[in-house]
């Protein structure tokens, strides 16, 4: 019979032992970081990650011709060469052009389902190795988080063949042909596959680190596992689950391995199309700047758009007691 644990334990007393000296060195980074020169540190670092962004962008408004005359940072002096003649001609399905417009739509199709599988049971998971005692749960989550070193390519061509011919033992037939192979489900099911080990250490950590006294108050009230997820540990855990979120909707869209492997060339993910482009179109910079930042403007909206639930998310993962 499943019970109910406390996962992080009652802290009473003074803090001793190595993390009282972890947290002073966090503490004083911290600080470091609200100095005059910390926050001069902060702004290069902000300058300097932005303004390539910032160049591609403007880019991808000038004609063909100042593109590959000119510097970007002349716009300025002469702000009427304006044109979107790139975007149309990198969206636009018609003949001669990228039509990236396509692999949009693809990629909200492989995106989506994959965060929302991974994320759902990387919380469920999560939820019972914090809060449910049973036999082996040190070991296999000591065994999950081993898969975060597992190099990705080394999982590609076996569970490849699992999709497109099943699981067999000699003539033994453990799992049948699924019929999976080059269909969107087999990217979300890799997907999900890939980014289960991180999604669940991330989420245990704060999962773990809510109240020992609202779980015990439900558990004494009758409520299942089923409902003290559902109508209590998931509301309470939304900064974590949007903060994990962004994590796996930024490296599922912007993957270009898992997609180009398992959805062949029907689900192609508009990554793998932008390499298409670089190639074929590689003096082309006008348009491989409207199509850059056709490719990142999705990720950066969802971050912006999630912005504060991720700093929640971290923040509250990070600090417990």
């Amino acid at each position: 019979m499943s019970t109910v644990i406390d996962s992080a334990g009652p802290k009473t007393g003074p803090k001793t032992g190595p993390n009282v000296g972890k947290e002073k060195i966090g503490t004083s980074v911290a600080q470091s970081f609200h100095s005059k020169w910390g926050r001069v540190l902060v702004w290069m670092l902000a300058i300097f990650w932005t303004v390539p962004s910032f160049g591609v962008f403007i880019s991808s408004f000038r004609p063909e011709l100042d593109v590959k005359t000119t510097g970007w940072w002349t716009f300025f002096k002469n702000p009427t060469h304006f044109t979107l003649a790139n975007y149309k001609g990198v969206l636009s399905t018609q003949p001669g052009n990228d039509g990236l417009i396509t692999f949009i739509g693809t990629s909200f199709k492989i995106t989506i389902p994959s965060v929302l599988i991974s994320v759902g049971v990387a919380a469920l998971a999560a939820y019972g190795f914090s809060w449910i005692e049973f036999k082996g749960r040190d070991w296999l989550f000591n065994a999950i988080m081993a898969m975060l070193i597992v190099p990705l390519q080394m999982c590609l061509i076996p569970i490849l063949r699992f999709f497109t011919g099943g699981a067999h033992i000699g003539s033994f037939t453990l799992v049948p042909n699924l019929g999976l192979s080059n269909t969107v489900v087999a990217v979300w099911i890799a997907h999900s596959i890939f980014g289960l080990p991180f999604c669940v250490f991330l989420m245990k950590n704060f999962i773990g680190g809510l109240p020992r006294e609202i779980i015990e108050a439900a558990r004494v009230d009758g409520a299942s596992h089923l409902t003290m997820f559902f109508k209590l540990v998931l509301p309470l855990s939304l900064p974590s689950i949007a903060s994990v979120s962004i994590f796996q909707f930024v490296y599922i869209w912007n993957d270009y391995l898992v997609g180009l492997v398992f959805g062949g060339s029907g689900n192609t993910p508009i990554i793998a199309k932008m390499v298409e482009v670089t190639g074929t179109r590689g003096q082309s910079w006008h348009l491989l700047t409207a199509a850059g930042f056709v490719s990142m403007v999705v990720p950066v909206t969802v971050f912006l758009a999630l912005q504060r639930f991720f700093v929640r998310g971290l923040l509250a993962g990070s600090v417990k007691g």
